[in-house]
């Protein structure tokens, strides 16, 4: 999910009950702290590991984690050490409960994509829908109403994808998505994005491969259909690399890492590694 800042007007949003009881993800940071400390990189490291993660949207997985804890370094629950280390006291899950218990009962809002429906049915990039369509996600769709247009624009997505020969209707009628949809679509509108870009920057772009090392001042972002996106620049050319909010605060600083599965793992000041 994006941040809520970067949602607009059609963005897909999920609207919950605010949450009073001990959560998944408390217990979860409990588990994988070690002498009450815990790290988001030891936790992307066990994570996929394990292999349990829907959809091996590791970093995602983790990242949601790390927004739990600034909610609750906010609150003065727990303490931000650096990037990748938090304190965490023993009676986290029972402390973090009972300050959702306390606080205001608003509803929690979520950005889905900050994209609308329309503009993802026949998008370049990998969507909210795409993801939905690998995985067949329907079950949660109600049958009228938003559910409706979401389940109308699912199958004009389907059937763009079957002209633009990412997918393929058997005669049964089931539907067979290209291998790896979802990264190949996002390097198309990356690739894309980037040499639109190169034509104002007067600079060329150049697209990071996987296990590639990435180097470079961090400019800016811009925000895709496939997520939002680090712009990070050379004297010679530039690159689009998944954007983490661990490197906000190194804007129009020089930032170096690699990129692994989609991802970077960034190296930022003394912490190596943090693949966030």
């Amino acid at each position: 999910p994006e941040r809520l800042g970067d949602a607009r007007i059609g963005s897909v949003v999920q609207i919950g009950p605010a949450e009073a009881t001990a959560r998944p993800s408390d217990r979860t940071i409990t588990a994988i702290a070690e002498d009450g400390i815990y790290r988001p990189s030891r936790h992307l490291e066990q994570a996929k590991f394990e292999g349990r993660v829907p959809g091996g949207d590791y970093e995602g997985y983790v990242d949601a984690h790390v927004r739990r804890l600034e909610a609750l370094r906010r609150a003065e629950i727990v303490e931000r050490i650096d990037a990748d280390q938090w304190r965490i006291p023993d009676d986290l899950v029972s402390r973090a409960a009972a300050h959702d218990a306390g606080r205001d009962r608003q509803a929690s809002v979520r950005v889905l994509s900050p994209v609308n429906l329309e503009r993802q049915i026949r998008s370049d990039g990998a969507t909210w829908l795409d993801r939905r369509l690998v995985h067949g996600e329907t079950a949660d769709l109600a049958p009228a109403g938003f559910g409706q247009q979401v389940r109308e624009a699912m199958d004009q997505r389907r059937e763009h994808h079957i002209e633009q020969r990412d997918a393929t209707r058997n005669r049964d009628g089931r539907i067979f998505y290209r291998r790896n949809l979802l990264a190949t679509l996002r390097e198309r509108e990356v690739a894309r994005a980037g040499a639109e870009m190169a034509e104002g920057k007067a600079l060329p772009f150049r697209a990071a491969k996987d296990g590639e090392s990435v180097s470079g001042k961090f400019t800016g972002t811009v925000q895709l259909t496939s997520g939002k996106f680090a712009i990070v620049e050379k004297s010679h050319e530039f690159t689009l690399v998944p954007w983490r909010p661990i490197i906000d605060r190194q804007l129009g600083r020089e930032v170096a890492g690699i990129m692994q599965g989609g991802s970077v793992s960034w190296q930022l000041g003394r912490q190596r590694g943090v693949g966030l």
